[in-house]
Parts: C-alpha cells; structure tokens; sequence
C-alpha cells in the first residue's frame, strides 16, 4: 500500500517538514556524486551496532564523528533512490499534521528523539551487525506512531494493487499504520537469529513506531495547540 495524501487539513505551514525533506534530498545527492567513496562515507556517518557497542565499552573509534553522533546524522542517508522517495513520501503524508499539533521546535525534537531511539532500538536486537543502518524511517516510524494516536479516524487516500491494476482507495489511519505496524513487528521477530542479508533494519522501524506512540502524548501531541 503507498499512501498519496490524508485527508486531514493543517493550519500551519510544515517548515520543519520541509527542511528535513529538502536536507534528506541534498543529502542523497551528494551521495551519488561520491562514487567508491559511498562505503567510506557510510563507515563515517551511519550507525554501525559493531562500533556503536564498542564505543559504549569505551573503545576509542579513532574517527572524527563520535558513533553516538551517527544515531543522527544516519538519519539523513540512505541505501537508494526508492529508499528516499518512499521514505519522504511518508514523512510528508504524516508529518505535516504532527508539527502542526507540536509546534515546529517540538516537532523537530519529537522526530529526532524517535530517530535516535529507534537506531538503539535496532542495535539492541543487532549489537554486534557490522553492516551500516542508514535512513529516515525510524524517526518516521516515530511520527506514524504518533499519527494513529491523535489521528486514528482520519482517511488515508492509498494507492491500493488490486490483481494486475491499481486503484485507489481511503483507509482510515488505524487499518492503515496498523497494518502497517504488524507488518514490521512480524518481520521484527522472524529476524531474530537470522542472517542480515534483508538489509531491512526492521527493528528500528517498530521501536520507532512504538516510541513515537509513547513520546507524542508526553510532548503534548493530544493537546488542542490552536
């Protein structure tokens, strides 16, 4: 299922939403002009459990970006041009409503905090992977999260497969982020023991998911902010 919009109106411009899509897109761009030094790069900014488990023993990593600052800037990467696009297409479809509740500092923080969370969250279950985990969806997991607990009525207009066409459909937030959810915890688990040939950082995304419903409320996500 690919969401095309909700049908939940704002009463603010999403600038914060705007910002992290236009540094994610900048981002991705300068990515394809690295050519053979992608892997370096990606050595550099994106969470490795590996490295990241090594540094909380307290082995220095003998790099200039602390792993505990990778939780973040590996928000901002990712692995291809569909990895991006999908990731932004959902951060757009949910995040606008989000930041218009929270107030755009708030949001701004809500977001990360789930990123970083759902990055540990990925860890925990991973500690010693090697492979970097690069990409926005954890925070966006976050926001989703949030979304089904302010927003579980509202209409998400879907691009739906239906045998050999596509049609369009409106699914309430609730079917749609839950399944959504299931899909990923049922992932989650099948994972555990398994090679990391998926690449799917499955983990991250229902950890994000799950602390996005917890931290909304605490960040005032059920308040009437207009």
């Amino acid at each position: 299922m690919i969401p095309i919009r909700d049908e939940n109106p704002t009463y603010s411009t999403p600038v914060v939403v705007y910002a992290l899509i236009a540094i994610n897109v900048v981002v991705f761009l300068h990515q394809m002009s690295l050519g053979s030094g992608l892997e370096g790069f990606f050595q550099l900014y994106a969470v490795i459990p590996q490295q990241l488990s090594a540094s909380f023993e307290g082995v220095p990593s003998n790099q200039p970006v602390p792993e505990l600052i990778t939780l973040i800037t590996s928000q901002f990467l990712h692995g291809g041009l569909m990895h991006i696009a999908g990731n932004m297409l959902f951060l757009w479809t949910f995040g606008n409503n989000i930041e218009d509740d929270l107030g755009h500092v708030k949001f701004l923080l809500f977001y990360l905090i789930c990123g970083v969370l759902a990055g540990l969250t990925h860890w925990f279950f991973g500690m010693q992977s090697s492979i970097p985990t690069v990409g926005a969806s954890g925070a966006i997991a976050g926001v989703m999260g949030a979304y089904i607990i302010k927003y579980p009525k509202a209409k998400i207009v879907t691009l739906l497969p239906l045998f050999i066409i596509w049609t369009t459909v409106r699914i309430p937030a609730v079917f749609f982020l839950g399944f959504w959810f299931v899909q990923q915890a049922i992932s989650s688990v099948a994972s555990l023991g398994v090679s990391e040939a998926s690449g799917v950082a499955y983990w991250a995304h229902a950890g994000g998911f799950i602390f996005g419903a917890i931290l909304g409320p605490m960040f005032g996500l059920m308040g009437d902010r207009r």
